[in-house]
């Protein structure tokens, strides 16, 4: 899939803007296997990078005009380098825009301008982070062309930054350095805090395992009222905890949590506490034995985000449901939640009959038929 997605990424730049682009910059999704929500609250996470990404073919301009392009809308945006705004106009390229914005705030660049097009066989709204593919993608090309000096660690807060201000999504930190920091079959554990991060083996094709993600195509969106009044909901929870966030509680402050925050604040601050603790764990179990040993955790994990901190749908707790009824080591919902994915960890051996089951589940339910596909941990963000 990736030969072909380079061959095409850079005839289609030569096709709209023709002429040679300098290179290819690809960078992967990322699916997330525990930790849903803790990211902004300062706690931990433990993402990996996919086998599935998204290319940039980049050159720089002696103007200061950027144009971007895309297989996947037919609108070339076009904005000044030295005057990028937020604004409704952006539509999608507010991700490749918010990153040269965000770029030069972090570093003393001679920015200039710049043509872009973009490919990607990162399913989108599928929480597989196809927004944060785009943005690291990009930041570790304009890194390179500009001569900016970031490391990954920085990048991956230039691609926040470019998400905080630029597309208006108050998301964390957890998608660009999943995609940045990436590696083959190994996870990355990221404590959101101090943005430590720690490259951990998975070890799921040497335990007969693979991850099936199974995508519901219920399009969920971040900047919408669901995951801000979550957030609010947190922050609230450790103010009147007094706490500076709740990274800083465990489940021995919940007696005193349920005390003091109503029922649906409550809930929320219980989720994040637990699911912090169910990461730690995860990490732990697969250092000490192995990826068979955390299913219970997911399937915890995803009990957690149905009833207390209610972002999951119906689509989502079926595919969890007839994943552990099929054999799966551990599933739960991955993402933010409102739609998107769930994942679930199979004996390889079982995937073809779970994938059946699932597909048959949904029709039976009346949901539309799901995208069900396997995927390994692959290396981060990288020139091609």
């Amino acid at each position: 899939m990736s030969e072909q997605l380079l061959k095409k990424v850079r005839h289609e730049f030569t096709a709209i803007y023709n002429y040679e682009p300098t290179g290819v910059w690809s960078a992967p999704g990322r699916v997330n296997l525990i930790g849903e929500h803790t990211d902004y609250n300062e706690g931990f996470v433990f993402p990996f990078a996919i086998n599935r990404s998204t290319f940039a073919t980049i050159s720089l301009r002696a103007d200061n005009l950027i144009r971007v392009a895309s297989s996947f809308s037919p609108v070339t945006h076009e904005i000044d380098v030295r005057n990028i705004q937020k604004s409704e106009e952006n539509q999608w390229a507010a991700y490749p825009f918010g990153v040269a914005w965000a770029i030069q705030q972090m570093s003393d660049v001679q920015a200039t301008g710049f043509d872009c097009f973009i490919e990607s066989d990162v399913p989108v709204g599928a929480g597989l982070s196809s927004s944060a593919a785009i943005e690291c993608a990009v930041g570790v090309a304009l890194n390179e062309l500009w001569n900016a000096g970031l490391t990954k660690p920085q990048l991956a807060k230039a691609g926040q930054l470019a998400e905080n201000e630029i597309v208006g999504a108050p998301t964390g930190i957890m998608d660009q350095s999943a995609s940045l920091l990436g590696k083959k079959d190994h996870g990355v554990f990221l404590d959101c805090q101090s943005l430590e991060a720690e490259v951990v083996e998975l070890g799921f094709a040497k335990a007969g395992l693979e991850l099936l993600i199974i995508d519901t195509k219920v399009a969920h969106r971040h900047a919408d009222g669901g995951y801000a009044s979550r957030r609010a909901a947190c922050e609230l929870g450790a103010k009147t905890m007094g706490v500076p966030s709740l990274r800083y509680l465990t489940s021995a402050d919940l007696h005193k949590a349920q005390e003091l925050l109503d029922d649906v604040t409550f809930r929320r601050v219980r989720h994040v506490v637990t699911e912090n603790e169910r990461v730690l764990k995860t990490v732990e179990r697969l250092k000490e034995q192995g990826p068979k040993s955390i299913g219970d955790l997911m399937y915890a994990s995803h009990q957690s985000m149905r009833d207390d901190f209610e972002i999951s749908v119906d689509e989502l707790d079926e595919a969890v449901k007839i994943a552990e009824g099929f054999g799966a080591i551990g599933a739960r919902m991955t993402g933010g939640g409102f739609g998107g994915a769930a994942i679930a960890l199979v004996p390889s051996e079982l995937i073809d009959q779970m994938t059946v089951a699932i597909k048959y589940a949904f029709k039976q339910g009346g949901f539309i038929e799901p995208n069900i596909f396997a995927v390994t941990a692959a290396d981060g963000a990288a020139r091609v």
